[in-house]
């Protein structure tokens, strides 16, 4: 499973600008709402609902919200890069501005892991990240996102 396959090009955010974690749930959800064909609240209330479990937080400025949902065929997943970083209680500390969603059919569980294991190898990645802060345009986020991804199973 490649990012290529969760992540379109029309489902990269350059630079999003929000002030807290809540009101980015609301901005993603909105956004993949059009993505999906899913309502736009029901996205930011299973978002919530997850956040509530915990954070989504990776640690070193990385968060990839996810939930599954009825009414979904295949998985969704969407890449924003933040304008500004905000506080998303990462166990780090740190400030998230790199974020992805992933939104899962409901019986989608081993796609669903593999899905979050794939995101999750790239965004461990240092070089990857720190490529994809810096970077400002649609073609470069997606560049670095779906970069020679076999490269990545060696590691």
């Amino acid at each position: 499973m490649s990012l290529a396959d969760l992540i379109a090009p029309d489902a990269v955010l350059p630079s999003l600008n929000v002030n807290d974690k809540k009101q980015l749930l609301a901005e993603l959800a909105a956004r993949a709402s059009v993505l999906s064909g899913l309502q736009e609240r029901e996205i930011f209330d299973t978002l919530l609902q997850r956040e509530r479990l915990g954070s989504t937080a990776l640690g070193q400025g990385v968060a990839v919200p996810h939930g599954k949902m009825s009414g979904l065929s295949k998985i969704v997943g969407m890449f924003a890069r933040l304008e500004k970083p905000i506080d998303f209680d990462a166990a780090d500390g740190d400030p998230v501005d790199i974020v992805v969603l992933l939104l899962a059919p409901e019986g989608a569980g081993a796609d669903h892991l593999k899905a979050l294991a794939r995101i999750s190898r790239l965004l461990r990645d240092r070089p990857a990240v720190q490529k994809l802060q810096t970077s400002k345009d649609v073609e470069a986020l997606y560049a670095v996102l779906t970069q020679d991804e076999t490269s990545s199973h060696a590691a």
